[in-house]
């Protein structure tokens, strides 16, 4: 069975497609970069033994348009930025795909995922090891550009998450490798860790400039928002990557594997109740920026520019949303050749709330 043999609810998107003008400057810049870290193969196309791409492969990825379609707001250093952090998650995810979870090497992962922590220190200025592998060397490039003054105060909340991130691939390979699949209930937190979910809202602050106040950071309005972002991000992922885990890697690590063990029901009746799940968080996003901001507002008090701040934050964060919903849906990465390419690529919106789903949402209360 494909995925493309069952009958699939949408994913729903009630915000349209949004492109950052510099997307068409992205592209050869990033790629020389990825070929200076030893991603991708040379200008010549000589084959590298440890390249993670050939050039084709790199360029079906479509980075510059996931990163153009994320970050439409952005400015031009702000994006290349992003972008060169988007090259490097995806360049750890498939070489540690190749490297270890395709031969079930957990001690190499281990080992690896040990080097990589060495790169992750939160203290500004710490001393780096000497990468030997383009992982490592990316990353730690990216460590010498991803904190400049006014986004300081990100250094150890970013560096923890990616942190988490790559210990969730050792998990993660644990899990197949003992077909120990995880249980619905713990499963959006962990894969909120091993999308790198927690760095999305650096993104968006790094795109608007808008910082999600202090004093509001910590309410229930807006950690239910948070925790909403971060689940359709990664969530929807797994239904974007199901073909791809469950049929061809034979992953237990995702979603529709997940319900249908924890549910006791076949993966064909699971696919389209993953996609409800997701289209459920999503209307927990939409409820709490629609009503549970506006409650929190009147509740704390909150000033105009703080306000001001978080809205402008939250905007950014729906088009994050929107050009992920793109990539998912039409990005080679995800999506057959032969598949016909989803009308609202072009900036449309369905703005049709779903049916309610069949299986119960990880539901938020709204209340700050």
């Amino acid at each position: 069975m494909t995925v493309h043999a069952v009958e699939l609810p949408k994913l729903w998107m009630p915000h349209p497609l949004r492109v950052n003008p510099h997307l068409s400057g992205l592209r050869a810049e990033s790629e020389s970069w990825a070929r200076e870290m030893g991603m991708v193969n040379d200008d010549e196309g000589r084959a590298s033994p440890h390249a993670i791409w050939t050039r084709s492969q790199y360029r079906a990825m479509a980075v510059d348009q996931l990163t153009a379609w994320t970050l439409p707001d952005a400015a031009p250093a702000d994006l290349r930025l992003n972008h060169r952090f988007n090259i490097w998650a995806l360049a750890w995810d498939d070489y540690f795909a190749s490297a270890f979870k395709r031969t079930g090497d957990l001690p190499g992962a281990l080992e690896f995922t040990a080097r990589l922590h060495a790169f992750l220190r939160p203290e500004s200025g710490a001393r780096l090891p000497e990468p030997v592998n383009a992982v490592e060397r990316g990353i730690a490039d990216l460590q010498q550009q991803l904190f400049p003054p006014r986004l300081g105060h990100w250094r150890q909340e970013f560096n923890r998450a990616l942190a988490r991130y790559v210990d969730a691939g050792v998990e993660e390979l644990a899990n197949s490798r003992a077909g120990r699949v995880p249980h619905l209930i713990d499963y959006a937190p962990f894969r909120r860790e091993s999308f790198a979910a927690h760095t999305a809202p650096y993104s968006v602050e790094l795109a608007t400039g808008a910082r999600i106040p202090e004093r509001l950071r910590g309410s229930r309005t807006v950690r239910g928002l948070l925790a909403a972002f971060m689940d359709v991000m990664g969530l929807a992922n797994d239904i974007a990557s199901y073909e791809r885990e469950v049929h061809e890697e034979h992953d237990v690590n995702n979603l529709v594997v997940v319900i249908a063990t924890s549910l006791g029901i076949p993966l064909r009746e699971a696919v389209p109740a993953a996609v409800r799940l997701v289209n459920t968080r999503l209307r927990d996003f939409e409820q709490l920026r629609r009503d549970g901001v506006r409650r929190l507002a009147r509740r704390s008090r909150s000033e105009p520019e703080e306000r001001a701040e978080l809205e402008t934050w939250i905007g950014g964060a729906c088009s994050f949303l929107s050009g992920l919903y793109a990539w998912y849906t039409g990005a080679p990465r995800y999506v057959a050749a032969d598949a016909p390419p989803d009308p609202r690529h072009r900036g449309g919106t369905d703005t049709r709330v779903p049916a309610p789903p069949s299986v119960v949402g990880l539901g938020v209360d709204a209340q700050p």
